[in-house]
């Protein structure tokens, strides 16, 4: 790693810690779930406000107030399919 923080072992670890939490709580839940790698939308500003759908949508699934067995990704399919479990996601029912 390249940085101009002084040469601080914990300091460093904790920062490299930090960004790939982040990267396994949110960018690689965000990959699994919607292949947003595969992503191909690239016109005007498409990709930032899909992305932001994507977001939005991760963290209903996460709040789930069911509880419902599953992954995340199943969990997507699911609400993809079922008018009743999108209403309880959405907090309509």
């Amino acid at each position: 790693y390249i940085s101009s923080l002084a040469p601080d072992a914990e300091r460093l670890a904790s920062a490299i810690r930090q960004h790939w939490g982040i990267e396994n709580r949110v960018h690689g839940c965000l990959d699994v779930v919607f292949a947003d790698d595969q992503m191909r939308a690239r016109t005007a500003h498409a990709a930032h406000n899909l992305a932001t759908l994507k977001r939005l949508t991760l963290n209903l699934l996460r709040l789930d107030p069911s509880q419902r067995k599953g992954s995340l990704k199943t969990r997507r399919l699911i609400a993809n399919t079922s008018d009743e479990y999108r209403a309880e996601l959405l907090g309509l029912k």
